[in-house]
């Protein structure tokens, strides 16, 4: 413990301010490797129009022009009205929900850990060292669900949440902080996890749920439905094919797949009467 502890006061210390000086080549090779790019427009390419749109939810946020799960990332995402904007929640140290991908820092922040082995405090002082042009948002911070959830207060956009803490206790929170921002009825919440979605539903009966999934079958339509009403599958698009998706359609269960980033694949969506997709470069 007091070697780790030492490690993070040399990289949070020494390394940070290393990292970050503009006279020094890190921050300069990094930019080669976190270079912006511009979102695709579906409707541009013939897939989608005003009067039958696909809906689409930015994955991570608009993850190519800023850090994935960051602010600058769901702001894009309003302001390019996108349908829903989807964001990873994780437990700190101190109960609180934090945006990160992966359980860990690792990736993204300058410092290394778990999340759950940090306080919000000290997350929030650790600078980013990675993700879409993340030098040019100045004192980028690691995100809490409730300032995430501000974005979206008195906008078109939808926050998509996607519990990735193993949790069941603190739950509740989550739907707290929905409530407290008035988006009860835009919310949409996420898990791979059907124990998790099954507490949330007892708490509220009405909020919308995604059911992530890997292939659909069956088991998952069934597991589904069981969920009682406003409920979704969001399967994996790269494991399902034609025939599978048919079976949702079939039962008459509402799908939204992850992640569509190839325009075949959207218009094979399209083309098949499925109109929500999760996309990390298309935009309408």
């Amino acid at each position: 413990m007091l070697m780790s502890s030492f490690i993070n006061k040399i990289i949070s210390g020494v390394l940070v301010p290393l990292y970050k000086a503009p006279y020094l080549p890190f921050l300069h090779i990094a930019k080669l490797f976190n270079k912006q790019s511009e979102v695709i427009s579906l409707s541009a390419h013939g897939i989608g129009s005003k009067e039958d749109p696909v809906y689409l939810t930015a994955h991570r946020g608009v993850s190519s022009v800023a850090p994935q799960n960051s602010l600058p990332a769901y702001k894009k995402a309003v302001e390019l009205g996108y349908y829903s904007a989807e964001c990873d929640i994780h437990l700190t140290k101190d109960n609180r929900w934090v945006l990160m991908h992966n359980s860990n820092i690792d990736s993204q922040l300058c410092q290394y850990g778990e999340i759950k082995d940090h306080t919000l405090a000290e997350l929030k002082s650790y600078s980013y060292k990675g993700g879409s042009g993340f030098w040019k948002y100045k004192d980028l911070k690691v995100a809490t669900l409730e300032e995430y959830l501000d974005v979206f207060v008195g906008s078109k956009t939808r926050p998509q949440i996607e519990i990735k803490a193993e949790n069941y206790d603190l739950l509740y929170t989550v739907l707290d902080a929905v409530k407290a921002k008035g988006l009860e009825e835009s919310a949409i919440i996420i898990s791979f996890d059907l124990k998790q979605l099954q507490i949330i539903r007892e708490y509220n009966k009405e909020i919308e749920l995604w059911y992530l999934i890997d292939t659909i079958d069956e088991k998952s339509i069934a597991q589904a439905k069981a969920l009682g009403g406003n409920v979704w599958l969001s399967p994996c698009f790269r494991q399902n094919n034609a025939q599978t998706i048919q079976l949702a359609i079939d039962a008459g269960v509402k799908a939204s797949f992850w992640t569509v980033n190839k325009l075949e694949d959207a218009k094979m969506l399209y083309d098949m009467g499925l109109r929500y997709v999760e996309s990390d470069i298309f935009c309408n």
